[in-house]
């Protein structure tokens, strides 16, 4: 296979949410590792127990549909009756062990420093979103406190009308 540049944008490209879990597909790391895919899972059935649930899964036909569907690149898999892997953040660290040449290695290490950086942007957003959050409730109670005072300064601001003396005569 040809040689390929591989750059933080590339990897970033190649990671899905599938099943609540951010994914990088078999043929995609093959791409990335310089190796043909069948390669690839050869190699990870040699080894399967070093392959869990939680590094590794098949996609079902729905999920695979809903890939082809979104990017063009898979539309090769459209009228495949084979289902593509799915690899998780521990799943291509442990792909690095099982290919076992040097550019697997530092392919795995480049994947897996952008699957952090990944996981740390969620957790800002988490954490600015509760901030948020906290603000707008804080606001909210400020808001009836201000029209609270707004409502009695208006009470002082007014002038207290003096009851109007009735004309004639009155029996009380």
């Amino acid at each position: 296979m040809k040689r390929l540049i591989i750059t933080q944008g590339l990897i970033e490209n190649n990671i899905f949410l599938i099943r609540g879990q951010k994914i990088m597909i078999d043929r995609d790391l093959a791409k990335l590792y310089g190796v043909e895919t069948k390669y690839l899972n050869r190699q990870v059935k040699r080894n399967i127990g070093r392959f869990p649930g939680e590094f590794m899964f098949q996609l079902n036909p729905e999920e695979k549909n809903e890939l082809v569907t979104k990017c063009h690149r898979f539309e090769t898999m459209k009228h495949s009756s084979v289902l593509p892997y799915a690899f998780t953040e521990h799943g291509v660290a442990m792909l690095a062990s099982v290919l076992k040449s040097e550019t697997a290695v530092k392919i795995s290490i480049q994947i897996i420093k952008v699957f952090i950086k990944l996981k740390q942007i969620l957790s800002t957003h988490k954490e600015l979103a509760y901030k948020l959050a906290e603000l707008e409730r804080k606001i909210e109670k400020h808001d009836t406190q201000i029209q609270a005072i707004f409502k009695a300064i208006r009470q002082l601001m007014s002038v207290p009308e003096k009851p109007k003396r009735r004309i004639g005569f009155h029996a009380n």
